[in-house]
Protein backbone atom coordinates (compact mmCIF):
# COMPACT_ATOMS: atom_id res chain seq x y z
CA UNK A 1 0.00 0.00 0.00
CA UNK A 2 1.16 3.20 -0.75
CA UNK A 3 -0.91 5.45 1.62
CA UNK A 4 1.23 5.68 5.27
CA UNK A 5 -1.12 5.23 7.90
CA UNK A 6 -0.38 6.51 11.55
CA UNK A 7 0.49 2.50 13.51
CA UNK A 8 -1.73 3.43 16.54
CA UNK A 9 -5.27 3.80 17.38
CA UNK A 10 -6.76 6.33 19.50
CA UNK A 11 -7.56 5.59 23.24
CA UNK A 12 -8.38 8.97 24.81
CA UNK A 13 -8.76 12.36 23.33
CA UNK A 14 -8.23 15.79 24.89
CA UNK A 15 -10.56 18.08 23.45
CA UNK A 16 -9.56 21.56 21.44
CA UNK A 17 -11.18 24.71 22.32
CA UNK A 18 -12.01 26.68 19.03
CA UNK A 19 -11.41 29.92 18.90
CA UNK A 20 -12.28 33.17 16.76
CA UNK A 21 -9.48 35.34 15.62
CA UNK A 22 -11.26 38.22 17.06
CA UNK A 23 -11.09 36.81 20.22
CA UNK A 24 -6.94 35.50 19.23
CA UNK A 25 -6.35 39.49 18.78
CA UNK A 26 -7.18 40.28 21.95
CA UNK A 27 -5.31 36.59 23.33
CA UNK A 28 -1.93 37.59 21.77
CA UNK A 29 -2.12 41.48 22.70
CA UNK A 30 -2.57 40.48 26.37
CA UNK A 31 0.87 37.96 25.37
CA UNK A 32 2.46 40.82 24.45
CA UNK A 33 3.05 39.16 21.31
CA UNK A 34 5.01 36.31 22.58
CA UNK A 35 3.39 33.39 21.77
CA UNK A 36 5.28 31.70 24.69
CA UNK A 37 2.64 33.56 27.12
CA UNK A 38 -0.06 31.85 25.86
CA UNK A 39 -2.65 29.57 27.45
CA UNK A 40 -2.33 26.42 26.04
CA UNK A 41 -6.18 26.41 26.04
CA UNK A 42 -6.07 28.98 23.84
CA UNK A 43 -4.11 27.31 21.05
CA UNK A 44 -5.58 24.98 18.61
CA UNK A 45 -3.26 23.09 17.22
CA UNK A 46 0.49 23.33 19.06
CA UNK A 47 3.29 23.05 17.24
CA UNK A 48 5.97 25.18 19.90
CA UNK A 49 7.77 22.57 20.27
CA UNK A 50 8.47 18.65 19.90
CA UNK A 51 9.53 18.28 23.51
CA UNK A 52 7.35 16.83 26.02
CA UNK A 53 4.13 17.12 23.90
CA UNK A 54 3.79 14.07 22.49
CA UNK A 55 1.31 11.11 23.61
CA UNK A 56 2.55 8.55 25.11
CA UNK A 57 1.55 5.02 24.15
CA UNK A 58 -0.60 2.47 26.69
CA UNK A 59 2.59 0.36 27.27
CA UNK A 60 3.78 3.81 28.72
CA UNK A 61 0.53 4.21 31.03
CA UNK A 62 1.40 0.60 31.98
CA UNK A 63 4.92 1.22 32.93
CA UNK A 64 4.01 4.39 35.26
CA UNK A 65 1.54 2.43 37.62
CA UNK A 66 4.72 0.29 38.18
CA UNK A 67 6.47 3.63 38.99
CA UNK A 68 9.09 2.18 42.68
CA UNK A 69 9.36 5.96 43.66
CA UNK A 70 11.95 5.05 46.41
CA UNK A 71 14.50 7.56 46.97
CA UNK A 72 17.60 5.94 45.98
CA UNK A 73 18.02 2.03 43.85
CA UNK A 74 14.52 1.86 42.84
CA UNK A 75 13.37 -0.51 40.79
CA UNK A 76 12.38 2.09 38.17
CA UNK A 77 16.11 3.41 38.06
CA UNK A 78 17.21 -0.49 37.39
CA UNK A 79 14.91 -0.66 34.38
CA UNK A 80 15.57 2.69 33.13
CA UNK A 81 19.31 2.64 33.21
CA UNK A 82 19.65 -0.91 31.91
CA UNK A 83 17.47 0.61 28.55
CA UNK A 84 19.72 3.59 28.08
CA UNK A 85 23.08 1.41 28.09
CA UNK A 86 21.14 -1.16 26.17
CA UNK A 87 20.42 1.58 23.45
CA UNK A 88 23.49 4.14 24.18
CA UNK A 89 26.15 1.70 25.00
CA UNK A 90 27.61 4.53 27.77
CA UNK A 91 28.95 2.65 31.27
CA UNK A 92 27.72 5.55 33.20
CA UNK A 93 24.00 6.97 32.94
CA UNK A 94 23.34 9.86 35.34
CA UNK A 95 19.75 11.34 35.10
CA UNK A 96 18.21 14.79 35.12
CA UNK A 97 14.76 16.24 34.76
CA UNK A 98 15.61 17.02 31.72
CA UNK A 99 18.28 17.73 28.73
CA UNK A 100 19.13 21.76 29.70
CA UNK A 101 20.25 20.19 33.28
CA UNK A 102 21.94 17.27 31.59
CA UNK A 103 23.78 20.23 29.19
CA UNK A 104 24.02 22.34 32.70
CA UNK A 105 25.65 19.83 34.75
CA UNK A 106 28.05 19.01 31.83
CA UNK A 107 29.00 22.62 30.74
CA UNK A 108 29.53 23.24 34.61
CA UNK A 109 32.01 20.56 34.75
CA UNK A 110 34.08 20.44 31.61
CA UNK A 111 34.24 24.49 30.42
CA UNK A 112 36.08 27.13 32.24
CA UNK A 113 36.34 31.37 30.61
CA UNK A 114 37.89 31.46 27.47
CA UNK A 115 37.42 28.06 26.18
CA UNK A 116 35.86 26.89 22.64
CA UNK A 117 32.95 24.62 22.38
CA UNK A 118 32.34 23.50 18.35
CA UNK A 119 29.13 21.69 17.38
CA UNK A 120 27.18 21.54 14.00
CA UNK A 121 24.79 23.93 15.55
CA UNK A 122 24.34 24.49 18.96
CA UNK A 123 20.42 24.89 20.02
CA UNK A 124 19.68 27.93 22.35
CA UNK A 125 19.49 25.98 25.72
CA UNK A 126 22.86 24.32 24.75
CA UNK A 127 24.41 27.76 23.48
CA UNK A 128 23.73 29.70 26.56
CA UNK A 129 25.25 27.30 29.22
CA UNK A 130 28.09 27.23 27.19
CA UNK A 131 28.21 31.13 27.48
CA UNK A 132 26.67 30.89 31.08
CA UNK A 133 30.22 29.38 31.79
CA UNK A 134 32.00 32.33 29.77
CA UNK A 135 33.17 29.72 27.04
CA UNK A 136 32.24 30.36 23.18
CA UNK A 137 29.69 28.36 21.36
CA UNK A 138 30.86 28.61 18.09
CA UNK A 139 28.76 26.41 14.98
CA UNK A 140 30.33 24.08 12.24
CA UNK A 141 27.81 23.72 10.11
CA UNK A 142 28.74 22.70 6.13
CA UNK A 143 27.82 25.85 3.91
CA UNK A 144 24.47 23.70 2.62
CA UNK A 145 23.32 23.87 5.74
CA UNK A 146 22.55 27.56 5.79
CA UNK A 147 20.82 27.81 2.85
CA UNK A 148 17.36 26.59 3.04
CA UNK A 149 16.50 26.14 -0.32
CA UNK A 150 19.38 23.78 -0.85
CA UNK A 151 19.00 19.91 -1.34
CA UNK A 152 21.69 17.63 0.52
CA UNK A 153 21.12 14.52 1.87
CA UNK A 154 22.53 15.41 5.21
CA UNK A 155 22.51 19.18 5.84
CA UNK A 156 23.18 18.78 9.52
CA UNK A 157 26.83 17.50 8.88
CA UNK A 158 29.45 19.33 10.94
CA UNK A 159 32.55 21.22 8.64
CA UNK A 160 35.02 19.11 9.50
CA UNK A 161 37.38 21.51 7.37
CA UNK A 162 36.53 24.28 9.11
CA UNK A 163 36.49 21.95 12.89
CA UNK A 164 40.23 21.20 11.69
CA UNK A 165 41.15 24.95 11.43
CA UNK A 166 39.32 25.96 14.40
CA UNK A 167 41.51 23.42 16.67
CA UNK A 168 44.67 24.96 15.12
CA UNK A 169 43.20 28.48 15.50
CA UNK A 170 42.72 28.10 19.25
CA UNK A 171 44.52 24.85 20.05
CA UNK A 172 43.26 21.65 21.68
CA UNK A 173 43.73 22.54 25.05
CA UNK A 174 41.33 25.16 24.85
CA UNK A 175 38.44 22.97 23.26
CA UNK A 176 36.86 20.84 26.48
CA UNK A 177 34.66 18.57 24.22
CA UNK A 178 32.95 18.83 20.78
CA UNK A 179 29.31 18.33 20.08
CA UNK A 180 27.38 16.68 17.31
CA UNK A 181 23.57 17.91 17.32
CA UNK A 182 21.57 15.15 15.79
CA UNK A 183 19.23 16.24 13.98
CA UNK A 184 20.18 19.42 13.47
CA UNK A 185 17.25 21.43 15.40
CA UNK A 186 18.22 24.89 14.58
CA UNK A 187 19.07 24.79 11.10
CA UNK A 188 15.64 22.21 10.22
CA UNK A 189 16.12 18.89 11.58
CA UNK A 190 18.65 17.86 9.50
CA UNK A 191 20.56 14.76 9.64
CA UNK A 192 23.85 13.79 10.10
CA UNK A 193 25.99 11.43 8.47
CA UNK A 194 27.57 8.43 9.55
CA UNK A 195 30.25 9.07 7.59
CA UNK A 196 30.51 12.88 8.93
CA UNK A 197 29.97 11.09 12.50
CA UNK A 198 33.31 8.68 12.08
CA UNK A 199 35.57 11.56 10.33
CA UNK A 200 34.47 13.95 13.19
CA UNK A 201 35.55 11.37 16.17
CA UNK A 202 38.69 10.94 14.16
CA UNK A 203 39.62 14.48 14.19
CA UNK A 204 38.32 14.88 17.63
CA UNK A 205 39.80 11.59 19.37
CA UNK A 206 43.55 12.66 17.30
CA UNK A 207 43.43 15.68 19.32
CA UNK A 208 42.43 14.03 22.37
CA UNK A 209 39.24 16.16 22.65
CA UNK A 210 36.28 14.27 24.06
CA UNK A 211 33.12 13.83 21.53
CA UNK A 212 29.56 14.34 23.34
CA UNK A 213 26.20 13.91 21.31
CA UNK A 214 23.54 16.29 21.66
CA UNK A 215 21.43 13.02 21.11
CA UNK A 216 17.67 14.48 21.50
CA UNK A 217 16.16 12.62 18.09
CA UNK A 218 18.93 10.17 17.59
CA UNK A 219 16.02 7.81 16.58
CA UNK A 220 15.01 10.34 14.10
CA UNK A 221 18.74 10.74 12.69
CA UNK A 222 19.46 6.95 12.57
CA UNK A 223 16.15 6.36 10.11
CA UNK A 224 17.51 8.86 8.17
CA UNK A 225 20.36 7.23 7.54
CA UNK A 226 19.18 3.97 6.93
CA UNK A 227 17.16 5.88 4.25
CA UNK A 228 19.75 8.32 2.57
CA UNK A 229 23.37 6.57 3.63
CA UNK A 230 24.74 3.83 1.33
CA UNK A 231 25.70 0.78 3.12
CA UNK A 232 22.97 1.06 5.64
CA UNK A 233 19.79 0.27 3.94
CA UNK A 234 19.89 -3.51 5.36
CA UNK A 235 20.61 -2.32 8.91
CA UNK A 236 18.68 -2.11 11.49
CA UNK A 237 17.43 1.25 13.36
CA UNK A 238 18.95 -0.16 16.39
CA UNK A 239 22.33 -1.43 14.49
CA UNK A 240 22.64 2.10 13.50
CA UNK A 241 22.50 3.71 16.83
CA UNK A 242 24.82 1.45 17.88
CA UNK A 243 26.91 2.65 15.55
CA UNK A 244 26.30 6.28 16.02
CA UNK A 245 27.11 6.19 19.93
CA UNK A 246 30.00 3.98 19.23
CA UNK A 247 32.01 6.65 18.18
CA UNK A 248 31.28 9.42 21.11
CA UNK A 249 32.44 9.78 24.40
CA UNK A 250 29.00 10.70 26.33
CA UNK A 251 25.91 12.70 25.72
CA UNK A 252 23.50 14.98 26.95
CA UNK A 253 19.85 14.13 25.86
CA UNK A 254 16.04 15.03 26.07
CA UNK A 255 13.58 12.45 26.44
CA UNK A 256 10.97 14.57 26.34
CA UNK A 257 11.79 14.07 22.03
CA UNK A 258 12.72 10.26 20.94
CA UNK A 259 12.68 9.84 24.34
CA UNK A 260 8.81 9.54 23.78
CA UNK A 261 8.04 10.76 27.48
CA UNK A 262 6.81 14.13 29.37
CA UNK A 263 9.60 14.98 31.06
CA UNK A 264 13.01 13.69 31.55
CA UNK A 265 16.69 13.59 30.76
CA UNK A 266 19.99 12.14 31.13
CA UNK A 267 24.12 12.42 31.05
CA UNK A 268 26.18 9.72 29.50
CA UNK A 269 30.04 9.38 29.74
CA UNK A 270 32.70 6.30 30.05
CA UNK A 271 34.84 8.28 31.79
CA UNK A 272 34.37 6.93 35.71
CA UNK A 273 36.08 10.41 37.22
CA UNK A 274 33.80 12.43 35.42
CA UNK A 275 30.85 11.20 36.32
CA UNK A 276 32.11 11.24 40.24
CA UNK A 277 31.60 15.09 39.51
CA UNK A 278 28.66 14.85 37.24
CA UNK A 279 26.96 12.53 39.76
CA UNK A 280 28.17 15.14 42.85
CA UNK A 281 26.43 17.94 41.10
CA UNK A 282 23.76 16.40 40.46
CA UNK A 283 23.45 15.95 44.02
CA UNK A 284 23.43 19.65 45.13
CA UNK A 285 20.99 20.69 42.20
CA UNK A 286 18.78 17.45 40.41
CA UNK A 287 18.65 15.09 43.21
CA UNK A 288 20.25 11.45 44.02
CA UNK A 289 21.88 9.67 41.03
CA UNK A 290 19.45 7.16 40.89
CA UNK A 291 16.03 9.48 40.34
CA UNK A 292 17.48 12.68 39.20
CA UNK A 293 15.12 15.11 39.90
CA UNK A 294 12.45 12.54 38.55
CA UNK A 295 9.42 10.52 39.99
CA UNK A 296 10.25 6.60 39.80
CA UNK A 297 6.74 6.36 36.90
CA UNK A 298 9.23 8.64 35.07
CA UNK A 299 12.49 6.65 34.49
CA UNK A 300 10.04 3.70 33.77
CA UNK A 301 8.03 5.97 31.03
CA UNK A 302 11.08 6.83 29.13
CA UNK A 303 12.57 2.89 29.61
CA UNK A 304 9.75 1.90 27.51
CA UNK A 305 9.43 4.89 25.06
CA UNK A 306 13.22 4.37 24.33
CA UNK A 307 12.38 0.60 23.31
CA UNK A 308 9.10 2.12 21.08
CA UNK A 309 11.24 4.78 19.44
CA UNK A 310 13.00 2.34 17.48
CA UNK A 311 9.99 0.74 15.99
CA UNK A 312 10.63 1.50 12.37
CA UNK A 313 6.83 1.67 11.25
CA UNK A 314 6.82 4.48 14.15
CA UNK A 315 9.69 6.45 12.60
CA UNK A 316 7.88 5.60 8.82
CA UNK A 317 4.70 7.45 9.89
CA UNK A 318 7.00 9.77 11.90
CA UNK A 319 9.38 11.24 8.65
CA UNK A 320 6.01 10.72 6.46
CA UNK A 321 3.74 13.22 8.52
CA UNK A 322 6.10 16.05 8.53
CA UNK A 323 7.14 15.65 4.88
CA UNK A 324 3.61 15.88 4.09
CA UNK A 325 3.62 19.25 5.53
CA UNK A 326 6.59 20.32 3.88
CA UNK A 327 5.96 18.97 0.65
CA UNK A 328 2.29 20.41 0.73
CA UNK A 329 2.88 23.78 0.99
CA UNK A 330 6.37 24.07 -0.74
CA UNK A 331 4.40 23.32 -3.79
CA UNK A 332 2.09 26.45 -3.65
CA UNK A 333 5.84 28.42 -3.20
CA UNK A 334 5.89 28.47 0.18
CA UNK A 335 9.97 28.76 0.83
CA UNK A 336 11.22 26.38 3.68
CA UNK A 337 13.91 24.40 4.49
CA UNK A 338 14.46 21.38 2.31
CA UNK A 339 14.43 18.67 2.48
CA UNK A 340 12.12 18.20 4.72
CA UNK A 341 13.09 17.42 8.20
CA UNK A 342 12.36 14.78 10.68
CA UNK A 343 10.45 16.60 13.48
CA UNK A 344 9.37 19.49 12.23
CA UNK A 345 8.74 21.91 9.35
CA UNK A 346 10.57 25.31 8.98
CA UNK A 347 9.64 27.99 6.98
CA UNK A 348 12.03 30.19 5.61
CA UNK A 349 10.46 33.73 6.93
CA UNK A 350 13.22 35.94 5.63
CA UNK A 351 12.20 34.55 1.85
CA UNK A 352 8.65 34.58 2.73
CA UNK A 353 8.60 38.04 4.02
CA UNK A 354 11.67 39.96 2.19
CA UNK A 355 10.31 43.35 3.03
CA UNK A 356 10.61 42.97 6.40
CA UNK A 357 14.60 43.26 7.15
CA UNK A 358 15.89 41.10 10.15
CA UNK A 359 16.12 43.93 13.01
CA UNK A 360 11.94 43.82 12.81
CA UNK A 361 11.97 40.37 13.25
CA UNK A 362 10.27 38.31 10.30
CA UNK A 363 9.98 35.01 12.49
CA UNK A 364 8.35 36.50 15.41
CA UNK A 365 5.82 38.85 12.70
CA UNK A 366 5.06 35.35 11.25
CA UNK A 367 4.79 33.03 14.33
CA UNK A 368 2.36 36.05 15.17
CA UNK A 369 0.22 35.67 11.89
CA UNK A 370 -0.28 31.80 12.08
CA UNK A 371 -1.41 32.11 15.16
CA UNK A 372 -4.02 35.11 14.70
CA UNK A 373 -5.25 33.40 11.19
CA UNK A 374 -5.63 29.59 12.61
CA UNK A 375 -4.77 29.48 16.05
CA UNK A 376 -1.17 28.05 15.49
CA UNK A 377 1.44 27.96 17.69
CA UNK A 378 4.72 27.97 16.45
CA UNK A 379 8.51 29.14 17.18
CA UNK A 380 10.35 31.52 15.42
CA UNK A 381 14.30 30.70 15.55
CA UNK A 382 16.06 34.10 13.93
CA UNK A 383 17.09 36.93 15.21
CA UNK A 384 15.17 36.92 18.36
CA UNK A 385 16.48 33.46 19.26
CA UNK A 386 20.06 34.03 17.62
CA UNK A 387 20.79 37.64 17.17
CA UNK A 388 23.74 39.54 19.04
CA UNK A 389 22.35 42.77 20.61
CA UNK A 390 24.25 45.69 21.82
CA UNK A 391 24.22 46.53 25.58
CA UNK A 392 21.71 49.01 25.01
CA UNK A 393 19.48 46.34 23.73
CA UNK A 394 20.55 47.86 19.26
CA UNK A 395 20.30 44.71 17.49
CA UNK A 396 23.75 44.25 16.30
CA UNK A 397 24.15 41.03 14.59
CA UNK A 398 21.13 39.22 12.95
CA UNK A 399 21.40 35.69 12.93
CA UNK A 400 22.09 33.63 9.62
CA UNK A 401 18.57 32.63 8.70
CA UNK A 402 15.10 33.92 9.73
CA UNK A 403 13.06 30.70 10.20
CA UNK A 404 9.88 29.90 11.74
CA UNK A 405 9.77 25.88 13.47
CA UNK A 406 6.33 24.14 13.33
CA UNK A 407 7.44 21.44 15.38
CA UNK A 408 5.51 18.22 15.16
CA UNK A 409 4.10 16.73 18.50
CA UNK A 410 5.08 12.62 18.32
CA UNK A 411 1.70 10.88 17.99
CA UNK A 412 -0.48 13.74 19.27
CA UNK A 413 -2.04 15.01 15.63
CA UNK A 414 -4.08 13.56 13.24
CA UNK A 415 -3.97 13.33 9.12
CA UNK A 416 -6.63 16.33 8.98
CA UNK A 417 -4.93 18.82 11.44
CA UNK A 418 -2.10 18.41 9.38
CA UNK A 419 -4.58 19.29 6.43
CA UNK A 420 -5.68 22.09 7.97
CA UNK A 421 -1.96 23.34 8.79
CA UNK A 422 -1.61 23.51 4.82
CA UNK A 423 -4.67 25.35 4.80
CA UNK A 424 -3.95 28.15 7.02
CA UNK A 425 0.01 28.42 6.17
CA UNK A 426 -1.40 29.08 2.63
CA UNK A 427 -3.47 31.77 4.08
CA UNK A 428 -1.53 33.46 5.27
CA UNK A 429 1.04 33.24 2.16
CA UNK A 430 -1.27 34.63 0.29
CA UNK A 431 -1.80 37.97 2.31
CA UNK A 432 2.25 37.63 3.10
CA UNK A 433 3.11 41.62 1.87
CA UNK A 434 0.38 42.66 3.94
CA UNK A 435 2.49 41.61 7.62
CA UNK A 436 4.48 44.08 9.14
CA UNK A 437 7.53 44.18 11.10
CA UNK A 438 7.76 43.67 14.95
CA UNK A 439 9.51 45.30 17.42
CA UNK A 440 11.11 44.55 20.73
CA UNK A 441 9.74 46.72 24.10
CA UNK A 442 11.38 44.10 26.81
CA UNK A 443 14.17 41.18 26.95
CA UNK A 444 15.54 39.09 29.35
CA UNK A 445 19.53 38.83 29.25
CA UNK A 446 19.80 35.37 28.42
CA UNK A 447 17.27 33.23 26.70
CA UNK A 448 15.24 36.29 25.62
CA UNK A 449 12.61 34.60 23.35
CA UNK A 450 10.99 32.52 26.40
CA UNK A 451 9.89 35.55 27.70
CA UNK A 452 10.35 39.01 25.45
CA UNK A 453 7.66 41.31 24.71
CA UNK A 454 6.94 42.62 21.34
CA UNK A 455 4.90 45.21 19.19
CA UNK A 456 4.00 45.81 16.37
CA UNK A 457 6.14 47.76 13.59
Amino acid sequence: MQTIIEPFRIKSIEPIRMTTRQERETILRAAHYNLFALSAEDVLIDLLTDSGTGAMSSEQWAAVMRGDESYAGSASWKRFEKMVKAVFGFEFVIPTHQGRAAERILFSIMCKEGDTVPNNTHFDTTRANVEYQGAMAIDLVIPEGKVPEAIHPFKGNLDTGALEQLIAEVGPEHIPLIMITVTNNSLGGQPVSMANIREVAAIAHRHDIPLYFDACRFAENAFFIKLREEGYEEKTVKEIVTEMFSYADGCTMSAKKDGLANIGGFLCTNDAALAQQEKDLLILTEGFPTYGGLAGRDLDAIAVGLEEVLHEDYLTYRLASTRYLGEHIAREGIPIVQPPGGHAIYIDARAMLSHIPPQQYPGQALACELYLEAGIRSLEIGSVMFGKTEAGGVEDTPAEMELVRLAIPRRAYTQSHVDYLVEAIISVFERRQDIRGMKLTWQAPYLRHFTAKYEWV
